[in-house]
């Protein structure tokens, strides 16, 4: 089964958050998605993760200092599915 390059970045946006426990009441600035992505990439993560806040898997709060998200905690166990069929790795 051939993976999409948008469906292997969405992944491993999910991955990033997932393991570094952003979910629910701790937020991270949503510029800061970006980081760790090539920077030729920069506008297919914002256009990315704008659909996974649409998806509701990540859920955003406005702050004077900026945007910031973090993963939806009811939707964890469908964010460690898409993880693990595209990327493999396991919670």
């Amino acid at each position: 089964m051939e993976i999409k390059e948008g469906e292997k970045i969405r992944a491993t946006l999910l991955y990033h958050l997932r393991r570094k426990r952003i979910i629910g009441a701790k937020h991270t600035a949503y510029d800061t998605l970006k980081f760790g992505f090539p920077s030729h990439l920069g506008k297919e993560i914002k256009k990315i993760a704008d659909e996974l806040v649409k998806q509701n898997l990540l859920i955003t709060k406005p702050t004077s200092y900026g945007l910031q998200v973090s993963l939806n905690k009811d939707k964890i166990k469908e964010i460690e599915l898409i993880i693990k069929t595209a990327l493999g790795y396991s919670f």
